[in-house]
C-alpha cells in the first residue's frame, strides 16, 4: 500500500498499559466513526505496515485506544511510538454538500462569482493557520482560503468549485 493511495487517521503519542497498549490522537472531526476498525496501516521508515487490532474505543476526546495483536509488551510499543496511521481512500466516509476531503478537489476549476472562470485547483496548502487553495490560471497562482464564508457550492459531477472572494482578492493576483 502506498500513502498516496491512504488517508492520514492520526498518530500514536503515548503508551496506555504495561500490555502494549497505545493511545492514537485521531486527526478526524467524527472519532467514533473509527471505534471498531479491524486494521491500520502503521508507518514505519519507508513503510506502510498492516497492523491487526484486537480491540479499539475511544478514550476521551479524540483519543483512540488501540490493543493490537503484533504489539503485547512495553518495548513492542516503543517500537512504534511517534508513528503515523493510515487507512485506504475507500474507506473515507462519504461527504456531502459543501463539505470536502483535500484530496477530493484537486483538479476541479474554481469559478468566482464576480471574476468567473479563476482557474484549476493545484493543491491545497494546510501547513499555515489558514488553509489555502493553490489555484492556477495560465502562469499565474492564486491563493484562496478554505473558509466556509467563501465557497458557495462544491459541485462534485461538474468538478468545480463556486466562491465568492472577498473583494480585491482575484485582482490581487490577476493584475
Amino acid at each position: 500500500m502506498r500513502k498516496e493511495d491512504c488517508f492520514y487517521l492520526g498518530k500514536i503519542v503515548s503508551k496506555y498499559s504495561f500490555k502494549g497498549e497505545v493511545l492514537v490522537k485521531l486527526d478526524t472531526d467524527d472519532p467514533e466513526v473509527y471505534e471498531n476498525m479491524e486494521s491500520v496501516f502503521v508507518s514505519l521508515g519507508n513503510n506502510l505496515v498492516p497492523f491487526f487490532i484486537d480491540r479499539c474505543r475511544l478514550h476521551k476526546s479524540n483519543l483512540l485506544r488501540i490493543d493490537f495483536e503484533e504489539v503485547k509488551t512495553e518495548s513492542d510499543a516503543d517500537r512504534i511510538m511517534g508513528s503515523a496511521l493510515y487507512l485506504p481512500l475507500n474507506l473515507l466516509p462519504k461527504l456531502s454538500g459543501n463539505k470536502f476531503y483535500f484530496h477530493e478537489v484537486i483538479g476541479f476549476t474554481m469559478i468566482d462569482d464576480v471574476h468567473g472562470d479563476i482557474g484549476i485547483i493545484q493543491s491545497i496548502n494546510d501547513s499555515t493557520a489558514q488553509a489555502l487553495f493553490e489555484v492556477l490560471k495560465g502562469d499565474k497562482q492564486l491563493l484562496i482560503p478554505v473558509n466556509d464564508q467563501i465557497i458557495s457550492q462544491v459541485d462534485r459531477d461538474a468538478k468545480v468549485v463556486h466562491v465568492s472572494t472577498p473583494p480585491g482578492l482575484v485582482v490581487l493576483y490577476l493584475e
